[in-house]
C-alpha cells in the first residue's frame, strides 16, 4: 500500500493509475476548478484495454468484483466541493451514491439496416501498432509543430470584472548549436521513453541522434516562442528553461509525427463494410443471458417514481421506443438507427453515455429540420443518423488520441451517400486550429475517400466532418486560435454554432448555404 500526503502533489504532476481514498482536510473551501482537477486524478483508471472506462461502460463479461475495485472512496471534514464533486461524477458517467442498476433494451431499425449504408472501418485485428514502425526523427510532408514559452500573465481590471490572461510577447526562437551542447540528451531520451510509454506509442522508435536532428531542424519542424534566454541560456535557471524546451518541443512533435505516420498508415487500410445489425456500435453490453443490446442505467435508490416508470417503459416497450415524455430524460427522433437515446438528466447512462446538452441540442435540431425543411434537400433525400460509440466499437480517427466523434450521419441521395461525422462540444481549451486535429479532420476526409474508392471501386461515397461549438460564437471568437477569426472563417473551417439557425443546413450543405456571400446573416436559435 502507498499514501500520499500532501494534495498538491495531485494537483502538480503526481500520477497513479489506481487511488482508491481520499481523505480531504480543510481543503476544497477556496480552490475552485483545482479541487476537481484532484477529484479527477482519482476518478481516472487505465481500464481494460486502455480503453480509460469504468467495467460499467464496457461489455461484459466482467471480472469477480472488478466494481469494488474500481470504487474511488471520499472522506472529507470541512469539504465544501463534495457537491460539485457529485456532480463532475455523473457528467463523466459515474454512479455515484446509493444506486439502482436497470437494464434498458435498444430496437434497432432494421429496415434503415437494408438501405445500402456503408460505414468506413479498419479490418478487424489490423492495428498499425503491430504492422508499422515509426522512427522519432525528421519528416518532411507535416506542418512544424508550435511550442509557446511566453510567459503567462493573470489580470483583472479595476472595478470588478472576470479574471483574464495574456501572454507576454515572446519572439520565435532558433535553439543555435552552442545551445545544443548545453542539453542533457540522455535526460530528453529517458522523458521521451516515459511520455512514448505514457501515450501508448508501442511502434515508436526513438534515437538520441533523431532527438538531436529534430531540435537542429527549426524552423521547417517546429516554432519555439519565447524569450532570447531560453534558446541562448546565460545563466543555470535558463539552463533549465532549455531543458524544457527542448523536452516539449520533442513531446508536441512525437505526437504530430506519430498522427501523421497512423493517418499514412490508416488510409492505406480504410474499407468501406456494409452497416447492419453486426455492427459494434449496434452491439453492446451483450451478455451471455441476452443477445440484445441494450443500456446500463444508474439511478438513485430512493427515487421511487423514475425507478417505476423505467420498468414500466420496459415492460411496455413502445412507449419507449416510439415517444418521449415523461422522467427518463431521452430524445426520440425516427431517423436514428436505434431507439431510444437516452440523456443524461438525472439518471447515469453508461456504455453508450447519456447525451449531453450539446449532443441532445444537436438531434433536436437535425430532427426540427427534417421534419419542417426537408424540402430544401434534394428529392429523395434520405437522413440517418447513429450515435458513435468509443474506442472498440466505435469510427475512430487517429485513435491514439481517442478521436470518436459523438455521431455518425448518412445523407443518401440518388447518386450515393455523404458520412458526415459529427461532433458536439466546447470549444473554449482548443488549441490553435494548425494543432488542432479534431477539427482538422474534414480536410482529410476527402483525400481517404478517394484512396477507398481507388481501392474499392466504389466512387459514390463522400467523407466529411464538422464541429459544432458548445461555446457560443460571441465568447469563443477572441480566444480561439489568434482571435482574429470571424464566422466565415470558422465555418470554412467547419467549426459551427448552434446560436445561427442555418448551421444544420450547412451540413446538409442545402442550396440555401451553398454560397455565403449571397446570403443574409444568420439570425435565429433552431434551424
Amino acid at each position: 500500500m502507498q499514501v500520499l500526503i500532501g494534495a498538491k502533489k495531485f494537483m502538480e504532476g503526481w500520477n497513479s493509475w489506481r487511488v482508491s481514498s481520499m481523505g480531504l482536510l480543510n481543503i476544497g473551501r477556496n480552490e475552485g476548478s483545482q479541487i476537481i482537477q484532484l477529484f479527477g486524478r482519482g476518478v481516472r483508471l487505465r481500464g481494460r484495454e486502455m480503453s480509460l472506462k469504468r467495467s460499467a461502460a464496457l461489455a461484459p463479461p466482467h471480472p469477480r468484483h472488478i466494481r469494488l475495485l474500481e470504487t474511488l472512496n471520499i472522506f472529507a471534514v470541512r469539504a465544501d466541493y463534495m457537491a460539485q464533486f457529485h456532480n463532475y461524477l455523473a457528467s463523466e458517467g459515474v454512479a455515484v451514491g446509493d444506486t439502482i442498476q436497470l437494464s434498458l433494451p435498444i430496437r434497432p431499425n432494421r429496415d434503415f439496416l437494408n438501405r445500402g449504408l456503408v460505414i468506413p472501418r479498419l479490418p478487424d485485428n489490423l492495428e498499425f501498432a503491430g504492422a508499422e514502425v515509426a522512427m522519432l526523427e525528421p519528416q518532411d510532408g507535416m506542418r512544424p509543430v508550435e511550442i509557446n514559452l511566453s510567459a503567462a500573465v493573470q489580470q483583472v481590471a479595476s472595478g470588478g470584472g472576470d479574471l483574464s490572461e495574456s501572454y507576454t510577447a515572446g519572439d520565435t526562437q532558433v535553439i543555435p548549436p552552442e545551445s545544443m551542447a548545453l542539453v542533457d540528451w540522455d535526460a530528453a531520451y529517458t522523458a521521451l521513453l516515459a511520455y512514448k510509454d505514457d501515450k501508448q506509442y508501442a511502434n515508436l522508435t526513438i534515437q538520441v541522434d533523431g532527438l538531436r536532428r529534430i531540435i537542429s531542424a527549426s524552423p521547417s519542424v517546429y516554432h519555439l516562442i519565447a524569450d532570447a534566454g531560453v534558446a541562448t541560456p546565460r545563466n543555470p535557471s535558463d539552463r533549465q528553461r532549455l531543458q524544457h524546451a527542448v523536452e516539449s518541443i520533442l513531446r508536441r512533435y512525437a505526437d504530430a509525427l506519430y498522427r501523421h505516420r497512423r493517418r499514412q498508415w490508416e488510409s492505406k487500410h480504410y474499407v468501406y463494410q456494409a452497416l447492419d445489425e453486426h455492427d459494434p456500435n449496434l452491439n453492446f453490453n451483450i451478455s451471455e443471458h441476452s443477445a440484445e443490446s441494450r443500456y446500463m442505467v444508474y439511478v438513485p435508490r430512493d427515487d421511487a417514481v423514475l425507478i417505476a416508470e423505467i420498468e414500466q417503459l420496459i415492460a411496455d416497450c413502445n412507449a419507449l421506443y416510439d415517444a418521449e415524455g415523461g422522467r427518463l430524460p431521452r430524445i426520440h427522433f425516427d431517423r436514428h438507427l436505434y431507439q431510444p437515446l437516452l440523456r443524461s438528466d438525472r439518471i447515469t447512462v453508461a456504455s453508450p453515455p447519456g447525451l449531453v446538452e450539446g449532443e441532445r441540442r444537436f438531434v433536436a435540431d437535425l430532427r426540427d429540420f427534417w421534419n419542417n425543411r426537408r424540402g430544401e434537400l434534394p428529392a429523395g433525400t434520405e437522413l440517418f443518423l447513429l450515435r458513435n460509440l468509443s474506442r472498440g466499437s466505435g469510427v475512430g480517427f487517429f485513435a491514439s488520441e481517442g478521436f470518436y466523434p459523438d455521431f455518425i450521419l448518412w445523407i443518401k441521395t440518388r447518386h450515393g451517400q455523404r458520412i458526415v461525422f459529427v461532433e458536439p462540444h466546447g470549444m473554449l481549451r482548443a488549441g490553435p486550429y494548425a494543432n488542432d486535429a479534431k477539427a482538422q479532420l474534414h480536410e482529410r476526409l476527402p483525400d481517404l475517400a478517394n484512396v477507398i474508392a481507388e481501392r474499392s471501386g466504389i466512387a459514390s461515397i463522400q467523407l466529411d466532418s464538422y464541429i459544432v461549438s458548445a461555446t457560443p460564437y460571441a465568447e469563443l471568437r477572441p480566444k480561439y486560435d489568434d482571435g482574429s477569426w470571424d464566422e466565415a472563417r470558422f465555418t470554412g473551417a467547419h467549426i459551427l454554432f448552434p446560436e445561427h439557425g442555418n448551421y444544420i443546413a450547412a451540413i446538409l450543405r442545402c442550396a440555401t448555404v451553398e454560397n455565403p456571400e449571397n446570403s443574409a446573416p444568420p439570425t435565429g436559435e433552431n434551424a
